[in-house]
């Protein structure tokens, strides 16, 4: 890429540059497995603890020497519970070699090795009988198999499997059940996440194709903390139904099957999505019940217990409908070994349960927050006022993003000619699609070619007058890889004219030190629980976050995750995307004064793109910090977490506390690294 402006290669928007090596890779998916976040939840260790404690002493009242066998063990933590509720033997089966290793420290260093031996296997290939993995089969099956969807890690086959092969006839298990919920809803937030809604520009009405708008979108589970999804949000159409239990006492199919329930409309409304969690019956009788039901069906939600490892679900049906109040409704649920997925039936007709399947290419390319973002009315009047000011009647523009509009906005307000060059080849065909239906697909032009490779011949002969971009790519994970934009800028220079205006304008780098109300549990050191050592575990993960992330942040969406801010926001470094990107790095560096006491996790950082002198778009904060700190955060954007070695206490006295930063860019790589020290007066 010399030069920035030649017609090399660009870097993909992501920008790959992590190791490659096979101990690096192990410690990533240590540090990205919630471990931390499972070891703090002391209401699932407790309801585990308590059902172990009791499926131990039934089958001990028996008669019967209580054999467990602990599937999907982990650091090995269910299976010392179930030695210290008296269990004489305990096989606990991970597939997952650096958690074995961990956990066969763990469970030595607690004193348990003679009674619990680790099994470094997937379930399905352990052997039973004399010499083999376990010498007899269990009395008792411990598993924490389940996901947000309950089913998708492959509960269900590991069931079947175990019932059919590693467990006695009649065995207790933990859990010893687990029902699914759904609650049928409307929801204009959630709604549109899952379709393109009509958009009106300048008098006229861009309309999704039919075939985005026909579009089911596709099977996989949209997991959220649905806590933060506040009921002013959504009309709830119907009352909580339970959908179907599983007994996991009982031998387990893992073949499709079909549920359903009936119920009557609380409300009129627009059926579009289905809320969906689920709880554990710890014991046969139902008195220990783990659940991961949201907040706002507590009644006090603050005693809701917080997780991350298991959230809840959102399911969009493949047809939005309307219902009327008191009308007769069926939701049907069907499950095949790893998923679900729900269909809406009424007056005897029965709900259609094939398995959603995109065929507009959108889904496929588009996440569901990319769809929100492109359905947001405010967001898009934002870019349609900052284009007022630049679109021209002799307008040649390009424009560089992915799934945009921006191009077809930029149409409708004028421009002569108008291309839009889009990165990845389903986004591109739905694209296509949606100025077809329009009538706009000989208007707006969609070459097959990347940046680099555009040719004055490509436009006629004349050159760039507004090269525009939200900037959106659909490969970005963290913020700033959305400056994929100003490389794509760089490398057409060439074709630029003088004068030619660019949008954005600019972008810059906002950071502030927050406190985590939860967040902060899944980067924590963990070097107890329950009255277990788990320290060799903590230093996995240690390890891991010093290998991947000493100065590097990682992507979450803050909406989910409510933090307080404890320094002001500052914008620490800023793209001029009206230069070439420069072949040095950018170094800033500055401090972050702590005003707000609080428990320092972390810092926060996005970016906010400058379109004109009067018009910004944030991609984190989308509101000033109220005075007690809370913040408010794009829905439409993962925003950068950099989690601190340790947290530490803010006084907020108005001392000299303060962070200190060292922000560096990378142009080679297009990596930003962060340095952060903590200084106190």
């Amino acid at each position: 890429m010399t030069g920035f402006c030649g017609r090399a290669r660009l870097p993909v928007a992501g920008f790959d540059s992590a190791e490659a090596s096979e101990e690096y890779d192990h410690h990533q998916e240590i540090a990205r497995s919630r471990y931390a976040d499972m070891l703090y939840d002391h209401d699932r260790n407790d309801k585990y603890y308590r059902g172990i404690r009791a499926a131990v002493a039934r089958v001990r009242a028996r008669g019967e020497k209580v054999i467990v066998l602990d599937i999907g063990a982990g650091t090995g933590l269910l299976s010392m519970m179930a030695v210290t509720a008296g269990a004489d033997f305990c096989y606990a089966v991970e597939v997952f070699q650096p958690t074995a290793a961990a956990a066969r420290c763990i469970v030595e260093k607690n004193g348990f090795a003679d009674k619990i031996k680790i099994i470094n296997k997937h379930s399905t290939e352990v052997t039973v009988g004399p010499g083999e993995d376990m010498e007899t089969k269990a009395n008792v099956l411990v598993t924490e198999l389940f996901d947000t969807e309950l089913i998708g890690e492959g509960a269900l086959p590991s069931y079947e499997h175990a019932h059919r092969c590693l467990v006695r006839e009649g065995c207790a298990a933990v859990p010893h059940r687990a029902t699914v919920y759904a609650q049928l809803a409307e929801s204009e937030l959630l709604g549109s996440w899952a379709r393109l809604r009509p958009i009106e520009v300048e008098g006229s009405r861009v309309l999704p194709p039919p075939a985005v708008a026909d579009c089911s979108g596709v099977h996989s589970v949209c997991d959220i903390q649905l806590s933060q999804v506040s009921p002013r949000s959504f009309t709830a159409l119907g009352p909580v139904l339970a959908m179907f239990t599983v007994d996991f006492s009982q031998p387990v199919s893992s073949a499709p099957r079909s549920y359903s329930s009936q119920f009557v409309a609380r409300t009129g409304g627009r059926a579009q999505v289905v809320l969906s969690w689920w709880d554990l019956d710890m014991d046969p009788a139902g008195g220990i019940v783990c659940s991961v039901a949201p907040s706002w069906t507590y009644p006090r939600p603050e005693t809701a217990p917080w997780r991350d490892h298991w959230m809840q679900s959102v399911y969009f049906l493949p047809v939005e409908r309307e219902v009327a109040e008191g009308e007769n409704l069926t939701l049907a649920v069907r499950h095949d070994d790893y998923s679900l997925w729900y269909g809406l039936g009424s007056r005897g007709r029965d709900a259609i349960l094939s398995r959603p399947s995109c065929t507009c290419h959108a889904h496929l390319a588009w996440t569901r927050a990319r769809f929100g973002e492109l359905n947001d009315k405010v967001r898009t009047e934002r870019y349609v006022s900052a284009l007022r000011g630049v679109v021209k009647e002799d307008s040649v523009c390009v424009g560089v993003s992915d799934g945009s509009l921006l191009p077809v906005f930029a149409h409708l307000l004028g421009a002569k000619k108008v291309l839009s060059l889009d990165s990845l080849s389903m986004s591109k065909r739905a694209m296509e699609e949606l100025l077809e239906a329009n009538s706009l697909g000989g208007r707006v032009a969609l070459p097959d070619i990347r940046p680099e490779q555009l040719t004055c011949q490509d436009l006629g002969g004349e050159q760039i007058s507004l090269l525009i971009g939200e900037p959106y790519f659909c490969t970005s994970l963290l913020p700033w890889h959305s400056l994929y934009f100003w490389y794509c800028r760089s490398a057409l220079a060439d074709l630029l004219r003088p004068d030619a205006v660019i949008f954005p304008r600019s972008a810059a780098l906002h950071v502030v030190v927050v406190e985590f109300r939860d967040l902060w549990r899944i980067r924590a050191p963990c070097v107890t629980c329950e009255g277990f050592d788990v320290t060799p575990m903590d230093e996995m993960i240690q390890k891991s976050m010093d290998l991947r992330e000493s100065h590097e942040a990682e992507p979450h969406p803050l909406w989910e995750y409510p933090c307080r801010a404890l320094s002001p926001s500052a914008a620490v470094v800023t793209f001029d995307f009206t230069r070439r990107v420069p072949r040095r790095p950018v170094v800033s560096r500055g401090s972050l004064a702590l005003v707000r006491s609080g428990r320092c996790h972390g810092v926060a950082a996005w970016l906010e793109y400058r379109l004109s002198p009067d018009v910004t778009v944030s991609e984190g904060l989308i509101r000033p910090v109220d005075e007690r700190g809370r913040c408010e955060w794009s829905r439409h954007r993962k925003q950068g977490v950099y989690f601190f070695p340790s947290a530490f206490e803010s006084a907020g006295d108005g001392g000299d506390a303060a962070v200190f930063y060292e922000i560096k860019f990378e142009p080679a790589s297009g990596d930003i690294t962060m340095d952060f020290n903590i200084e106190s007066g």
